[in-house]
C-alpha cells in the first residue's frame, strides 16, 4: 500500500450545496480542497478520533471527528473503497473505520441529540438526519416549539429554509423549561452572534462601497460588527474566505476586500464581498481595549497594544490577526500606466478596475467578481463592439458561467496577452496575434463562426473593382472610336445601311441605319477584352541600395539586444518596444544616429552618381521596354489626331466608301451613289466632311456615263 490515497469527484456538503474537490489521505494529515471555492480543510492525523463509513445520497459517505470536537463528512465514495480506507486507516490512524446504517423508517418522533457541532436526531439509536449547527442563522422558541432558520446558499436549487421541533414538556418536579434549554444548546453551537462584553478596537465612518454607505466598524474577538445610519450586520470571522489589499489605479488610494461565505444578506440583496475604500493621507493612532500582557499572549506579537499609521495599513492588519487569513496584493504585472497594477474596463455597464494577481483575478467593485485560475477552463481575446480603439476580455468558468470585461484600451492587450500565456491559461484565439495583420489584431469571439458581414464587403469590394474595370474599358472603346478611321463600328453600320435600302424605301431606310447602329455599338463593347494590367518595373539589382533612416540604423543594432531582455517576445511586441525606448533616447544619441544616417545618404548618393556615368541608370532591360511603350502610344495618339488630314492628301474621301461601293466602283450608277451618301449621313459624320462629299457630287455630275448605261 502506498504512502497516500487520492480520490477525486468526493463531495462536501455547505448550506444545502454539493460542492466537488479532491481529497487525499496521507500519513501525516487528511486535506480536501474544494474545487468551488478553493477552500481548504487540513485534519492531522494525531487529531482524529472516530470514522464512520456509512450509506448517504451519494454512494457511501466518511464520517471525521477530531479530538477538538470538529466533525468533517465527505460523500461520493464507491463500496470498492470500503476496505482500502479500512486498512489505511489502521496502519497509519489506528483508527478503525466502522460501518453504521442510517435510520429509513420516516418517523417523525426521536430523540435529539447534542454532539459537538451537530444536531443529530435518532429513532431507536439510529441516526435519521444531522443538522449542522454552524448553518443555523436564527433560533426562535415559543410555546413548546423551537424554530430554526438557516443560512440560504445561492448556488443552491432548492433550500431548507428552517425547521420546527416540538419540544414535550417536562416534569413537573424539573424547574428548567425543556424548550429553553434546547434553544440554548442551539445557540453555543450556532452562527447566532450575540455581542458580549467590550470590543477590541473601533473603527469609526469608514467608507463602505458594499454595501454602500458609512459604517463604523467595532472588531470583537469573534466577529466583526458593521453599524450604519441604517443598517447592521454582524460577520464572524469563520465565514472570512479571503482578504485582498488592492491599490487604485491612480496610487492614491486602496481598496481592501473581504470575501465572504456565506454573505451578509439585507432583504433579497447578498453581499458576498465586503469593500472599504480608503485614501493613503488618512493617519491613524489605534490604542487596543486590551492589556499588553493579553495582546502578546492572544496574537503572538502579531499586533501592539498602541499602533500607529495609514486607516487602511491599521485596518488590514487587525483583520489579519483576527480573522488569520493571509492578504493577497497585486503580482508583477504593470499595466499600459506607469505604476498601475490594473486595467480599466467595464462589466455589465459598470466601469471598474480589473487585477491580475498571481493565483486569479478580481475585479472591483459594482459588482464584485473573483475568478480563481483553478475555476477557469478558458480565456478569449475579443474585438470591441463599438470601436477599434478597445477590445474584450472573456473569461469562461468550468462551470459553464462566462464574464466578459469590455471596453478595455488597447495598449493594454500586449501586458495581458503576455501575463495570460505566463499562466499557462487556455486561450482560445492563441495565434491570431502573430498571424493577422496589425488591423485585424482582436479577433471577435465567435470566429469559428460564418462572418456574414464580412463577407457582404469582399463582395461588395469585388463588384466596386469590375465596376471600376468596366468603365475602363468603355474609355477605351470611345477614344478608338474616331470618325476619320475605319473601324468595325463602320463597318457595320455600312453594311446594314445598304441592306436597309436594298429592302425598304428611300424615307424609311435613313430612320433604320439611325436607329440600328447604337445596338451594333453595344455589342462592340460588350465583346471588346478588358485592357490587360501593366506588368511591374523590373528592379535592377545593380542599383545601389537606398540609406536608411536614423531610427532603422538604431533598431538593426539593439534587435537582438531587445530579445536578449525580453525571452520569448514576438515580431510585432519587438517593434512596440522599439518605438518606446526610441522615444527615451536623448537628444546627443539620436544626433548621433542622425550623423550615421547622414553619412550613408551621402555614400549613397555618390554610388549612385558613378552608376548613372556608367549608363545603368538608363540603360535597363525594363526601361528600354518602357520607352518603347511610351513611343509606341505617342505614334498612335499622333495617328487618331492626324488621321482625317493624312486622309485628305492620300486621296480625297475614298476611306469613307463601303466595301460595297468600292467593290461596285466601275458600275455603280448615280442612284447607288446617292444612297451611300445618305448612309454616311445617318452615320453622323462632322461638319468637315461634307465638303468633301459636295467635291464627289461635282465629279460624279461631270463623269460621263458609262457603255452600259448608255445602252439602257
Amino acid at each position: 500500500m502506498g504512502d497516500t490515497l487520492e480520490f477525486n469527484e468526493i463531495y462536501h456538503e455547505s448550506k444545502g450545496s454539493w460542492n466537488d474537490g479532491r481529497l487525499r489521505f496521507s500519513k501525516q494529515n487528511v486535506v480536501y480542497k474544494s474545487s468551488k471555492t478553493g477552500k481548504v480543510d487540513n485534519i492531522p492525523a494525531a487529531e482524529l478520533s472516530v470514522a464512520t463509513w456509512r450509506r448517504v445520497c451519494l454512494g457511501h459517505g466518511i464520517k471525521l471527528a477530531t479530538s477538538n470536537g470538529h466533525v468533517y463528512k465527505y460523500d461520493g465514495f464507491r463500496d470498492t473503497d470500503y476496505e482500502r480506507i479500512s486498512e489505511f486507516f489502521k496502519a497509519n490512524y489506528k483508527v478503525e473505520l466502522t460501518e453504521k446504517d442510517m435510520c429509513v423508517k420516516g418517523w417523525n418522533w426521536g430523540t435529539a441529540k447534542f454532539s459537538g457541532p451537530l444536531l443529530s436526531f435518532d429513532v431507536n439509536d439510529s441516526s435519521v438526519f444531522e443538522i449542522p449547527l454552524a448553518s443555523v442563522s436564527q433560533c426562535a422558541t415559543g410555546k413548546n416549539e423551537v424554530t430554526l432558520e438557516f443560512h440560504q446558499n445561492d448556488d443552491a436549487e432548492v433550500s431548507l429554509m428552517e425547521v420546527r421541533f416540538y419540544v414535550p414538556p417536562g416534569p413537573a418536579d424539573e424547574g428548567a423549561d425543556p424548550v429553553e434549554a434546547f434553544a440554548q444548546n442551539v445557540r453555543s453551537k450556532a452562527d447566532v452572534i450575540q455581542a458580549t462584553g467590550d470590543a477590541v478596537c473601533v473603527f469609526k465612518e469608514l467608507q463602505c462601497l458594499t454595501p454602500r454607505g458609512r459604517y463604523d466598524i467595532l472588531i470583537y474577538p469573534a466577529f466583526l460588527h458593521l453599524h450604519g445610519k441604517t443598517f447592521d450586520y454582524k460577520i464572524p470571522y469563520t465565514t472570512v474566505l479571503r482578504l485582498f489589499l488592492l491599490p487604485s489605479k491612480d496610487q492614491r488610494q486602496m481598496f481592501f476586500v473581504i470575501s465572504l461565505d456565506p454573505p451578509i444578506k439585507q432583504g433579497q440583496t447578498r453581499y458576498h464581498f465586503l469593500i472599504l475604500h480608503f485614501s493613503k493621507e488618512e493617519e491613524l493612532k489605534l490604542t487596543l481595549n486590551m492589556s499588553e500582557e493579553e495582546v502578546e499572549k492572544r496574537y503572538e506579537g502579531k499586533l501592539s497594544k498602541n499602533m500607529s499609521g495609514s486607516l487602511y495599513e491599521m485596518v488590514s492588519r487587525v483583520m489579519k490577526a483576527l480573522v488569520n487569513r493571509k492578504i493577497t496584493v497585486p503580482g508583477n504585472f504593470q499595466g499600459n500606466t506607469p505604476g498601475a497594477q490594473c486595467i480599466t474596463c467595464s462589466y455589465k455597464a459598470q466601469s471598474g478596475l480589473l487585477y491580475p494577481l498571481e493565483r486569479g483575478f478580481i475585479y472591483v467593485h459594482k459588482p464584485p467578481v473573483h475568478l480563481r485560475f483553478e475555476e477557469i477552463s478558458s480565456v478569449n481575446f475579443a474585438r470591441g463592439t463599438t470601436t477599434t480603439r478597445s477590445f474584450d476580455f472573456e473569461v469562461e468558468t468550468k462551470q459553464g458561467n462566462q464574464f466578459t470585461f469590455s471596453s478595455i484600451e488597447r495598449e493594454e492587450y500586449g501586458k495581458l496577452f503576455d501575463f495570460v500565456n505566463a499562466k499557462k491559461l487556455h486561450i482560445k484565439n492563441r495565434g491570431f496575434k502573430e498571424k493577422k495583420a496589425k488591423n485585424n489584431e482582436y479577433s471577435d469571439s465567435d470566429d469559428d463562426q460564418h462572418d456574414a458581414y464580412l463577407e457582404r464587403m469582399k463582395a461588395e469590394g469585388k463588384i466596386r473593382e469590375e465596376g471600376d474595370g468596366s468603365n475602363d474599358s468603355d474609355e477605351e472603346t470611345d477614344e478608338s472610336f474616331n470618325p476619320g478611321e475605319e473601324s468595325d463600328v463602320a463597318e457595320e453600320y455600312d453594311s446594314n445601311a445598304s441592306e436597309s435600302d436594298s429592302g425598304s424605301g428611300g424615307d424609311g431606310s435613313g430612320d433604320e441605319g439611325k436607329k440600328k447602329p447604337a445596338k451594333k455599338a453595344k455589342v462592340v463593347k460588350e465583346k471588346r477584352e478588358r485592357k490587360p494590367r501593366k506588368e511591374k518595373k523590373q528592379k535592377d539589382t545593380n542599383a545601389p541600395k537606398r540609406p536608411m533612416s536614423s531610427y532603422m540604423l538604431w533598431l538593426n543594432s539593439s534587435r537582438e539586444r531587445i530579445k536578449s531582455e525580453n525571452p520569448g517576445i514576438s515580431i510585432t511586441e519587438i517593434s512596440k518596444k522599439a518605438g518606446e525606448m526610441w522615444k527615451q533616447i536623448g537628444k546627443e544619441d539620436k544626433e548621433e544616429w542622425d550623423g550615421k544616417a547622414d553619412e550613408a545618404k551621402k555614400t549613397y548618393e555618390k554610388a549612385m552618381k558613378e552608376y548613372r556615368e556608367s549608363g545603368g541608370g538608363s540603360s535597363t532591360p525594363a526601361k528600354k521596354e518602357s520607352k518603347k511603350k511610351a513611343g509606341g502610344k505617342k505614334e498612335d495618339k499622333k495617328r487618331k489626331s492626324g488621321g482625317g488630314e493624312k486622309e485628305k492628301e492620300q486621296g480625297g474621301n475614298d476611306s469613307f466608301k463601303s466595301r460595297e461601293f468600292i467593290s461596285s466602283e466601275e458600275s455603280s450608277s448615280d442612284g447607288e451613289r446617292k444612297k451611300a451618301k445618305k448612309a454616311k449621313k445617318a452615320k453622323g459624320k462632322p461638319q468637315s466632311r461634307d465638303k468633301e462629299s459636295e467635291e464627289e457630287e461635282e465629279e460624279a455630275m461631270t463623269t460621263p456615263p458609262s457603255s452600259e448605261e448608255d445602252s439602257d
